[in-house]
């Protein structure tokens, strides 16, 4: 987890919304220096904390965490999916039999 980009990103989000650390502290039942240190990186906080502070700044947990997260490991995915989508059930089919037979070649 990456904690010091997680705590920039609350930063910038409450200095978005011109809110001191105070206020959000006292919002979300938790120390100014608490805060603080989050936002500097130097503590790790608990779920509990993390929705309460994303429900106060109106923005997402996948938001705040998003150097955290591991992307989608197929970058091919939505390409697939979109040609697929679009070709009639036998385009489809010949699409799904030709993908098996190079792959079987790369078996080789």
């Amino acid at each position: 987890m990456d904690y010091i980009a997680l705590g920039r990103r609350i930063k910038e989000e409450r200095l978005k919304l011109n809110m001191t650390q105070e206020r959000l502290a006292e919002e979300v039942n938790l120390s100014t220096s608490y805060i603080g240190q989050i936002e500097r990186g130097e503590r790790k906080l608990t779920l509990d904390s993390l929705i309460n502070i994303t429900n106060c700044l109106g923005v997402t947990v996948d938001y705040l965490l998003q150097e955290s997260i591991i992307q989608d490991q197929v970058p091919y995915k939505d390409i697939w999916t979109g040609l697929l989508s679009e070709a009639t059930p036998k385009e489809q089919e010949l699409v799904v039999n030709l993908t098996k037979l190079l792959l079987s070649y790369n078996d080789k």
